[in-house]
C-alpha cells in the first residue's frame, strides 16, 4: 500500500550542495547511499571537509577490520570536540533557555567561550585529567551543556543522568565508572512542583568513593544557599575566581566523549563509551546532510540529560547553530507551550518526541489556529515509532509546509540508523530513508534480506559513531552479546522494521517486546495505532504471556475521562483489531489501567511489563518517571495465575 504523500522534497539544501561538490554524478538518493557504503574513505573524508570539522585530518580515512567491531575510523586523524563546538565568538545567543515557570536565560557565544574556559581551567587546577570521569545529575540547562564542553576541552568523559533519577539509579550508573568530580543543582521544577535534588547528595557520596569535589549550580538564583552538611564548590565561585584556560589540545579522533547507558531491563545498565569524532562527525552528517541544519539555525529538542537527544542537540553547535533548551513538563502552563516559544523565539527546527506529537493529536490541539511558525523549517520525532495518524496530525494541525522526519536509532550508536532527507518526499507513516554510511538492512529470521516484509533492522558494515567498547568489558563480551548475538558479524539493533516500496522504513516497535501469536510475530506499534484512535482510550500497552506452550497477547489501557472499561468497549477493541489489522491481533485478555510506566524520555516499558506478567524479576525501575503504577500490573499478574 502506497502511503499518503504529505511533503515534498526542497529543491534548495545542504545535501544537494554536497552532491554538487562530489565527482560522481547521482541520478538518485538510493545511489548516492550505495555510494556511501561502498567508498566508505572517500564518503567520510568528503562529510569531514563538507561539514567543516576542525582537526588535523591524516592517513588513512578506513580501516577494514575482518570483525565489525575492530573496523577503525580516522585513526590517524585528531580533534577537540569543544574547539568544533565554540566556533563562533560573538555576541548573538548560542543558548536559549526556558523552563515551564517561564524563566528565560540565554547565553551568548563569547559568554559560552567564557564560562567553558573557566571551568576547564577550574578541572585542570584540581588535577582533573585526560580520561578521568565528570558526572552529573543535571535539569537540561546551559550550565550543563558548559560543563559538557569544558570536561570534552581537556579530554576527560562526560556522563549525565536527568535530575529526576532516584538515587538508586544515579549510583547503579556513576559507581561503576568512578567519576572525580560530581555536578548537581539545588533544586528543579517538574509538573509545578520544586524538587529539592540535594537529598540524595549524601547517599551518593557514601557509595561513591571515587568522587573528590561536588559542584552546586543554582537553578535560577545567582547563588545556591544551602543548608547541607557535606562540603560544595558554589558554581558562581568558579566562573569569579578562575583565568581561562583557552587551549584546546587535539586528541585522536576516536578519543572517548561519553558514556552513555542502556535502559537495563536486566542487570545493572551497560556503560556505553562514545568517541569524540564519532560522535561529532556522525552529528554533523545528520543534522547538515539530512536534516538541512545551518549557520545562525535555531535547533530545539525536547529531552532531558539523561536521553542522548541531549548530546546530538548540542552537537549542532558545531554547525554555528544556536540551541534552544527546556526544562520541565513540556505541557505546562498549557499544551500548546512549547510551540508559543518556537514562535517567539523563532525556531526552525523543533525535535520531540513522538509520545508528544501523539498526546496532542489526542487532546485535539490546533497549533495552526494561534501560531504561524513562519521559520520552522523541520519537525523530527523519534523515541517511539510515529503513527500515520500523528503525521497526518502534524500537517494538518501545526503546519503543513513543513518537513517532518520521524527518526531512529538509538543511544548505542549516539545517532540515527534511519531518518529525513530533505530531497525526498515524506509518506504518512514512514521514515524516509537510511543514513548515509550505513548499511542498513532487513533480515527475517534466517538472516535473508526482506523488502515489504517485517523483519530484523541490521547495520552489515561498521561506522564511526558506533561505541569504542562498553565499561569494564573484558574482551568485548557485553558489547558482542548486545549487538552480534543474532547475526554473526552483524549489527542486530533490536528494532522489529519493515522496508517499504518507496524506499522508506516503518518500525513496529522493539523485537525483543514483538508479539507472537500463533506464530506470527506482530509489532506493538501497529495495535497502539488502532487502539488510541479509538475516543475511548488515551493509551495503551501490549505484551505476550507464556502460558503452558504457548503465549496470548495481554493488552492494557487507559480509559479517556467518562469512560469505563466493559464488555462493550472489549468488544469494540477487538472488532477494530480485527477489521483494522487481522485476526491475530486480537488481545486474549484486556485490562485497564492507570497509567502506563514510561522512561523520563517518553519510551514505553514494554519489558518490564512482559516481565512482571511472566513472574520474572524486574531492574531498574528508578528509570521510570512513575515506577508505582508498576503495583498495578503485579496485582493483575496475581490475578491471572
Amino acid at each position: 500500500m502506497h502511503n499518503l504523500k504529505l511533503w515534498s522534497a526542497s529543491k534548495n539544501n545542504n545535501l544537494k550542495k554536497f552532491i554538487g561538490k562530489l565527482k560522481n554524478n547521482f541520478d538518485s538518493y538510493i545511489d548516492l547511499h550505495k555510494w556511501s557504503i561502498e567508498n566508505k574513505d572517500d564518503f567520510w573524508k568528503e562529510v569531514w571537509k563538507f561539514t567543516k570539522i576542525i582537526g588535523d585530518l591524516k592517513g588513512r580515512v578506513y580501516l577494514h577490520h575482518k570483525e565489525f567491531i575492530k573496523c577503525n575510523f580516522f585513526q590517524d586523524s585528531k580533534i577537540n570536540y569543544a574547539e568544533n563546538c565554540l566556533n563562533k565568538e560573538d555576541n548573538t545567543n548560542a543558548i536559549i533557555f526556558y523552563n515551564e515557570n517561564n524563566l528565560k536565560k540565554s547565553l551568548t557565544w563569547k559568554q559560552l567561550r567564557d564560562k567553558v574556559f573557566k571551568l576547564s581551567n577550574f578541572f585542570k587546577k584540581n588535577n582533573v585529567n585526560k580520561f578521568d570521569r565528570v558526572a552529573a545529575v543535571l535539569p537540561n540547562l546551559p550550565e550543563t551543556v558548559v560543563c559538557f564542553l569544558a570536561t570534552s576541552q581537556i579530554g576527560a568523559i562526560w556522563t549525565s543522568c536527568s535530575s529526576d533519577f532516584g538515587e538508586q539509579a544515579i549510583i547503579d550508573r556513576f559507581k561503576q565508572i568512578e567519576p572525580k568530580i560530581l555536578i548537581v543543582t539545588d533544586y528543579y521544577y517538574y509538573n509545578r512542583k520544586k524538587i529539592n535534588t540535594t537529598l540524595i547528595v549524601p547517599k551518593i557520596l557514601e557509595k561513591i568513593s571515587s568522587i573528590e569535589k561536588l559542584i552546586v549550580i543554582p537553578y535560577e538564583k545567582e547563588k545556591a544557599n544551602l543548608n547541607v552538611e557535606f562540603d560544595y564548590i558554589e558554581w558562581s565561585s568558579i566562573q569569579e575566581k578562575n583565568n581561562k584556560y583557552d587551549i584546546f589540545e587535539r586528541f585522536k579522533f576516536n578519543h572517548p566523549l561519553y558514556i552513555l547507558y542502556s535502559s537495563g531491563t536486566t542487570g545493572i545498565p551497560k556503560c556505553i563509551v562514545h568517541g569524540a569524532g564519532g560522535s561529532l562527525i556522525q552529528h554533523k552528517k545528520e543534522h547538515q546532510l539530512h536534516c538541512n541544519i545551518k549557520e545562525n539555525d535555531k535547533v530545539f529538542y525536547f529531552t532531558t540529560c539523561g536521553w542522548m537527544m541531549w548530546n546530538w542537540l548540542v552537537s549542532s553547535l558545531a554547525s554555528n547553530a544556536s540551541i534552544v533548551l527546556y526544562d520541565g513538563s513540556p505541557f505546562i502552563p498549557k499544551y500548546e507551550y512549547l510551540f508559543e516559544i518556537a514562535e517567539k523565539e523563532q525556531i526552525t527546527f523543533f525535535g520531540t518526541g513522538a509520545k508528544y506529537i501523539d498526546t496532542l493529536r489526542n487532546q485535539k490541539i490546533n497549533i495552526k489556529k494561534d501560531f504561524k511558525l513562519s521559520n520552522m523549517e523541520i519537525i523530527t520525532s523519534t523515541g517511539s515509532p510515529l503513527m500515520n495518524e500523528s503525521f497526518e496530525y502534524v500537517y494538518k494541525f501545526i503546519k503543513n509546509d513543513v518537513h517532518l522526519a520521524s527518526i531512529s536509532g538509538g543511544t548505542d550508536i549516539v545517532s540515527c540508523f534511519v531518518l529525513g532527507n530533505p530531497s525526498l518526499d515524506v509518506f504518512s507513516g514512514e521514515i524516509q530513508c537510511a543514513g548515509l554510511g550505513m548499511e542498513v538492512d532487513i533480515f527475517d529470521e534466517k538472516g535473508n534480506s526482506v523488502k515489504d516484509k517485517k523483519g530484523e533492522l541490521v547495520c552489515k558494515s561498521s561506522f564511526p559513531s558506533k561505541p569504542l567498547y562498553f565499561w569494564n568489558d573484558k574482551n568485548f563480551e557485553k558489547y558482542k552479546k548486545s549487538y552480534f548475538k543474532i547475526f554473526e558479524n552483524i549489527w542486530c539493533h533490536g528494532d522489529y522494521c519493515k522496508k517499504t516500496i518507496n524506499n522508506g522504513y516503518i518500525i513496529y516497535g522493539r523485537s525483543d517486546a514483538t508479539l507472537n501469536s500463533g506464530g506470527v510475530r506482530i509489532g506493538t506499534a501497529e495495535i497502539y495505532r488502532v487502539i488510541e484512535n479509538m475516543n475511548e482510550i488515551s493509551e495503551s500497552l501490549a505484551v505476550e504471556h507464556q502460558v503452558s506452550n504457548d503465549t496470548e497477547v495481554i493488552l492494557f489501557v487507559v480509559m479517556n475521562k467518562n469512560y469505563k472499561l466493559g464488555d462493550k468497549i472489549k468488544e469494540k477493541i477487538k472488532i477494530n483489531l480485527k477489521n483494522s489489522l487481522s485476526p491475530k491481533h486480537v488481545p486474549n485478555k484486556i485490562f485497564s489501567v492507570f497509567e502506563i510506566p514510561k522512561t523520563r524520555s517518553g519510551k514505553v516499558v514494554e519489558l518490564m511489563i512482559k516481565k512482571i506478567i511472566n513472574g520474572d524479576d524486574i531492574f531498574n525501575t528508578e528509570v521510570l518517571t512513575n515506577p508505582h503504577c508498576l503495583k498495578e500490573y503485579q496485582d493483575i499478574y496475581n490475578l491471572i495465575n
